[in-house]
């Protein structure tokens, strides 16, 4: 088998599009399903399912991209070393997260160590929607469920809470709120339902079925900026509420939820020094935070009329 080939059909599973996968790898699309059907004829099985919605890997293909995935990452892992990437602090490492967490806890809490490692470049990417590790849009990722994918190396990570958050300022103008059932006279902040990426974000629907809300966005950090803004009530996670002075957590005794955060990567990546490193540091952060991540210490419960 061609090398170059096998590189066609690895780009050509991830993206599962000709034009997607020409695109990446810098040819034209009549390049890749030419090299494509002369590894299929070389190797005398169908490697894809071709259909409307692009390219689907056959079982046969399931197999080869199982073997190319490692081909590929001994081709990496010996062309790093060689040039000296094989030292944790030189290099790059993409890390995959949710929103709120990569914004307002890996970034700020991370800081020092790449002071500390000014040779080693950390890329970030905090997004609403789960990193697709096996197509290498990551070295690893924090996820808000466990991954089911059987080739990742997995761990959970750590346990956060979050509670309901208002200001004082919109209280003072809102019906009474004494107990949850008062919060279906409330104005409530969140996510949009039929664009959930994940159940364990919805939230409202399974506490509070009959309530109103007045924003809604897939966003975590926008539903964070109108609370503090004022606008209603929002369930946040409480080391992004600690960052608003303004927004108090309110209800606490009946209404605090904890969910948890894992963390997954390839096993070829994670074998990296370099990505072992800031794998390490982030379990090392978040059990030095662990009193953020759990909104202990937070402040007085705010009084509501």
């Amino acid at each position: 088998m061609d090398w170059d080939d096998i590189r066609i059909f690895l780009e050509l599973a991830r993206t599962e599009k000709l034009s997607e996968a020409a695109k990446r790898l810098r040819i034209n699309a009549s390049t890749v399903s030419r090299r494509l059907h002369r590894l299929e004829t070389q190797l005398e099985v169908q490697l894809f399912e071709r259909g409307p919605d692009g390219h689907q890997l056959t079982s046969q293909g399931q197999l080869l991209l199982a073997t190319a995935r490692q081909m590929e990452q001994q081709a990496l892992t010996a062309s790093e070393i060689l040039q000296g990437l094989g030292e944790e602090s030189i290099g790059s490492v993409r890390i995959g997260s949710t929103e709120g967490f990569g914004s307002f806890f890996i970034t700020p809490q991370l800081s020092e160590f790449c002071r500390q490692n000014p040779r080693l470049v950390v890329e970030l990417l905090p997004m609403p929607r789960f990193i697709k590790l096996t197509r290498h849009e990551a070295d690893m990722a924090v996820t808000i469920e466990r991954p089911r994918h059987t080739s990742l190396v997995v761990t959970k990570l750590c346990d956060y809470r979050l509670k309901l958050y208002a200001t004082e300022n919109y209280l003072e103008n809102a019906p009474p709120l004494n107990k949850i059932e008062d919060l279906n006279r409330h104005r409530l902040i969140g996510y949009i339902d039929d664009l959930l990426f994940s159940d364990q974000l919805n939230y409202m629907d399974r506490l509070l079925p009959d309530a109103q809300q007045v924003f809604r966005s897939t966003s975590v950090i926008a539903q964070y900026t109108m609370a503090k803004a004022g606008l209603g009530v929002a369930i946040l996670p409480c080391f992004m509420a600690k960052e608003a002075p303004e927004l108090k957590p309110i209800l606490e005794e009946p209404l605090t939820l904890t969910r948890s955060f894992w963390l997954a990567a390839q096993p070829e990546r994670k074998r990296l020094a370099r990505v072992e490193a800031v794998w390490l540091e982030l379990r090392r952060l978040v059990e030095e935070q662990e009193d953020l991540l759990m909104g202990e210490g937070r402040g007085d419960l705010l009084q509501c009329k």
